[in-house]
């Protein structure tokens, strides 16, 4: 086997003495590729949200890791994610968002395909007027549907099928919020919003975990939720953020705000949490609203925010809705200059990776530490399969 494209021995020491990940991380497309197998295929990561398919029959394709993909709420209302090719000649089957209407049809050889993914029809398959073939078993040829599951709305997908169950995986998690174990409800189309950003899609976690640069590129937020009121979040080989203890809930004019889950506990008056979950999903949560942002790496030096904002009710103030929207908008538009300005860094030869501050940058420095372990192990595996 090949020498390993990057040593990692140094970004697993300690907070006080380990390097970042070294500059091949986001710059080289081989190690993107080699991460792509290790970080994001093998885990749970984040597809999308339920909420992209609200209705029965609603279908999104999705490109993830170069894969064409079907997001695809069934008939009976469960959502399940599909390879986006027909089974006959592997031709697209849906090219742009759209409601199902009966069955999927091939536009090709119009094969076609029920909205749990059987395979239905096959015309003409065993010549001009045949619509079966001995040879063509339809029970065994129906899409490939890819291991899902839905935790806070977000459609976490295990593309190899190999990893284990997501609640096991993400058990500490879940308990830690398991006072939010209540409904969300998507604010609607003006509570999404993407930022297409020119970096590397690990950056834009390390940015998120630490609260280290509010005073700097937040300053709005840091007046009223300051430096010293936030906290590290830190559960190595799982996720890894910030939390404050001061949360200032948004309020119109006439002093109303949006209502708050309910029962969440007093923890949460005035407290919120902004956590990694690794590989790609960022999510937030306060005791009124929570919002969500699944990240996509398209490339190396290329990556785009999925932005979703959940509220406590059905129905919240469309004019308080959008407030809250913009202001959101606002500040994850603020990080974009500094995780943009740190790729472009990447680029310089002999950078080791930078160091970090142990007191404050050390959830960044969980990220790292889950990223050299997964790449380490998955490296293992491959030298052994030889």
């Amino acid at each position: 086997m090949p020498q390993p494209i990057t040593d990692l021995s140094n970004v697993r020491n300690t907070v006080d003495k380990a390097n970042g990940l070294p500059n091949p991380h986001y710059v080289d497309p081989i190690v993107f590729e080699e991460e792509k197998s290790a970080l994001l295929k093998t885990q749970w990561a984040g597809l999308a949200v339920a909420a992209d398919v609200p209705e029965s029959g609603d279908a999104k394709p999705i490109e993830f890791l170069g894969q064409p993909l079907l997001l695809l709420r069934d008939k009976d209302g469960v959502v399940r994610v599909f390879h986006n090719i027909c089974r006959h000649r592997g031709m697209i089957l849906v090219e742009e968002a759209r409601k199902i209407e009966g069955a999927i049809r091939c536009p090709y050889h119009s094969w076609c395909y029920s909205t749990k993914g059987n395979l239905v029809a096959t015309p003409h398959v065993g010549g001009a007027g045949y619509n079966t073939h001995e040879s063509i078993n339809k029970s065994e040829l129906g899409l490939i549907e890819v291991r899902s599951h839905i935790w806070r709305d977000v459609i976490w997908v295990n593309l190899s099928g190999t990893a284990p169950t997501f609640e096991e995986v993400n058990a500490d998690l879940i308990e830690r919020w398991k006072e939010f174990d209540l409904p969300l409800y998507h604010g609607g189309t003006d509570s999404h919003f993407e930022l297409h950003l020119k970096t590397n899609w690990k950056l834009a976690i390390e940015n998120y975990c630490e609260s280290y640069h509010l005073p700097w590129v937040h300053p709005g937020l840091n007046s009223y939720s300051r430096l010293e009121d936030h906290y590290n979040i830190e559960e190595y080989g799982q996720y890894s953020g910030q939390g404050t203890t001061v949360y200032r809930q948004l309020k119109d004019e006439e002093g109303k705000s949006f209502p708050d889950f309910p029962v969440v506990g007093p923890k949460w008056g005035e407290q919120a949490e902004y956590i990694a979950v690794y590989p790609n999903v960022l999510l937030g949560v306060q005791r009124d609203h929570a919002f969500t942002i699944v990240l996509n790496p398209i490339s190396t030096e290329k990556t785009v925010e999925h932005i979703h904002l959940y509220y406590a009710v059905p129905k919240t103030d469309h004019s308080l809705r959008a407030t809250n929207t913009k202001m959101w908008k606002e500040v994850f538009e603020e990080d974009i200059f500094v995780v943009e300005g740190m790729q472009k860094g990447r680029h310089v030869e002999g950078f080791d990776g930078g160091r970090f501050s142990p007191v404050m940058d050390s959830p960044t420095h969980c990220f790292h530490d889950w990223v050299a372990g997964k790449i380490e192990t998955y490296r293992a595996m491959q030298q052994a399969a030889e």
